[in-house]
């Protein structure tokens, strides 16, 4: 996977680029499509996981299904944790 970083459309703040990366190699890593008009048009995806730290991300990105463009990334949110964790839940059942 490789990633995109020239001139990040947002601020990292209290992440780094490797932790992102990470989290989109996290082997329960939950992707989503779209579900509204306003994202399936610009071609947005969401990924949450983990970084190797433990550290729950979610992001907004792109791709052409070889390159990664971060469009936004921050820590999860309680809910968020909740559904990853729910998801690796159902996935290890």
């Amino acid at each position: 996977m490789e990633f995109d970083w020239n001139n990040p459309p947002f601020e990292l703040g209290s992440l780094n680029q490797r932790e992102i990366e990470e989290s989109f190699e996290d082997p329960f890593a939950v992707r989503l499509m779209p579900d509204s008009p306003r994202f399936a048009v610009q071609a947005r995806f969401f990924n949450l996981g983990m970084s190797a730290g433990g550290l729950g991300i979610y992001s907004i990105y792109r791709t052409n299904g070889r390159l990664i463009r971060v469009l936004m990334s921050r820590p999860f949110e309680p809910e968020e944790r909740f559904f990853y964790q729910k998801k690796m839940d159902q996935t290890l059942s």
